[in-house]
């Protein structure tokens, strides 16, 4: 099949007519927005303003979701500071040693995602339905002053209800940010952007560490130093939230792009069949994804392989100072298993970017060092100064690049507007998951033995996250050879394209291993 060639006898094609920003809307169409300014012929595209426009939309939104990202990951992150003036951690005394109870500090951790459970639907088809950039200012607002709030939580059953809350308001977050990668960046590109912004998770482990250290040595002042914290993250939420209100819905009402450049922008969004947004809800695409092996397969993968976060993002702190470090010194120990996070994420996105079909084979070789880490801990021993558990725990660092393939994976290999939405939620609805349980395998009574219940969870998680894996990549290598014999041309491809079909419906849609 081919691709339109950039120039044709020293002329490029003059573009189609332009139809302003505030009057391009799919209202009740059913069709892409693209149509309006593009049509449904393949218009040829000048490769120096294609380059010169990746780059406008890279600079505009990535450095955003970066810190947007980052911002969630910081605020739900700094639990542990509590677990002593909340009364999270119950200490035993009566008996020899001293034993505790954590069960209120694995609930607080869980509660967080219950509370994005409960937002992910309604908030994706929002931002779906209604102007992306005022759904995500208005939100994001009330996300800056819910987090601020923390710092008047007195009891653990306030922070409960408060940690609902926060993870209701701040499951706009991820599934804006996948929506938003792949209505602007072709199939390709996708795994590069999409690793860029979710890096934050190990970027801002090191820099929530650094300034949970930093904090950790106010001796003065009438608040907890957690309680400085959470001022600061809600603080710097609210001016990201007043931020977001330039975010534009699509390429093609992108107000940072001239006018010749949204449509290159919307045009080079064809070949792939992914579409750019359609407005309409559509119960037919949601219908479809419910019986697809594939959307199941991924929410499979994420559920079992994000079960590492729930567990080591509110207890982390506390394994590695049973190894004989103080609290400082398990606080410092973030630094390399958020180093190796973040490393790791931008290398899978990169070589997903470069090697076609690579993806699937970087998420199976990366889940095996975090069971190599996950049985170090878990059996290694546990004496003071321990090095064996906590090198163990840095390379857990790799569940960060399987959990950002399995994002650009799922929504490189959806289409249809609903059905992405859908989709994205669906992603995220599986993170939950996988956060709930996590904390849950963490029974405090084991601590003897190592938390048992933990490590052999995890790797028996990150074993179906394997098989999972595997599984699609037949599924979706034996679609692609089925498409590959139809009998299929240039033309049908270049009208289908914006017509809002799911990949199902659209046989032009190619599935990315």
């Amino acid at each position: 099949m081919r691709s339109a060639p950039a120039v044709e006898d020293d002329k490029v094609p003059a573009p189609p007519r332009l139809i302003p920003a505030d009057v391009v809307t799919a209202g009740g169409d059913d069709k892409d927005i693209a149509m309006a300014i593009v049509g449904e012929e393949r218009h040829a595209i000048d490769p120096t303003i294609e380059a010169r426009v990746v780059r406008k939309v890279d600079w505009f939104l990535i450095p955003a979701m970066v810190v947007g990202y980052g911002l969630a990951i910081l605020g739900s992150a700094v639990l542990f500071g509590m677990t002593t003036d909340l009364s999270l951690v119950q200490v035993d005394t009566s008996t020899t040693p001293p034993t505790s109870d954590t069960s209120r500090l694995s609930w607080a951790t869980s509660i967080f995602y219950f509370g994005m459970l409960a937002g992910l639907y309604p908030m994706t088809f929002a931002l779906q339905r209604f102007d992306m950039g005022r759904i995500l200012g208005v939100v994001v607002c009330f996300w800056a002053l819910i987090c601020m709030l923390t710092a008047a939580v007195t009891s653990w059953q306030g922070l409960y209800a408060q940690r609902f809350f926060l993870g209701f308001v701040e499951s706009v977050i991820p599934t804006s940010f996948m929506c938003i990668v792949s209505s602007f960046y072709t199939q390709k590109e996708q795994a590069l952007r999409q690793s860029w912004w979710f890096s934050s998770t190990g970027l801002f482990t090191i820099i929530g560490g650094a300034m949970n250290y930093g904090f950790g040595q106010i001796n003065g002042g009438s608040l907890k130093r957690w309680q400085y914290i959470y001022l600061l993250a809600g603080s710097l939420t609210f001016l990201y939230g007043l931020c977001c209100f330039a975010v534009p819905n699509s390429p093609v009402s992108a107000w940072f792009l001239t006018r010749e450049e949204r449509v290159v922008a919307t045009e080079r969004m064809r070949y792939g069949q992914t579409g750019v947004r359609c407005t309409k809800f559509k119960s037919s695409q949601i219908r479809e994804a419910f019986i697809d092996i594939k959307v199941w397969l991924i929410a499979i993968m994420m559920a079992s392989a994000y079960t590492v976060n729930g567990a080591v993002s509110g207890f982390g702190p506390l394994i590695v100072s049973t190894f004989g470090y103080s609290t400082l010194d398990s606080i410092l120990f973030q630094f390399p298993l958020g180093g190796i996070c973040f490393v790791l994420i931008l290398l899978t996105g990169f070589l997903s970017s470069r090697i076609p079909n690579i993806r699937l084979i970087l998420l199976v070789l990366c889940c095996l060092p975090v069971i190599a880490g996950c049985a170090m801990i878990w059996k290694s021993s546990w004496h003071h100064h321990a090095a064996t558990p906590v090198a163990g725990y840095s390379i857990i660092g790799f569940f960060g690049p399987v959990v950002s393939l399995i994002i650009s994976i799922g929504m490189a290999n959806v289409a249809g507007q609903t059905k992405k939405c859908f989709t994205a939620a669906t992603i995220f609805v599986a993170y939950c998951v996988g956060n709930i349980v996590g904390p849950q395998l963490i029974k405090s009574q084991t601590k003897s033995r190592h938390y048992p219940e933990l490590w052999l969870g995890l790797i028996i998680c990150y074993c179906i996250t394997i098989s999972a894996a595997v599984a699609l990549y037949f599924v979706l290598a034996q679609e692609n050879k089925h498409r590959a014999n139809l009998e299929l041309n240039d033309i049908d491809r270049d009208k289908l394209a914006f017509q809002d079909l799911t990949d199902k419906e659209n046989p032009y849609f190619t599935y990315m291993l």
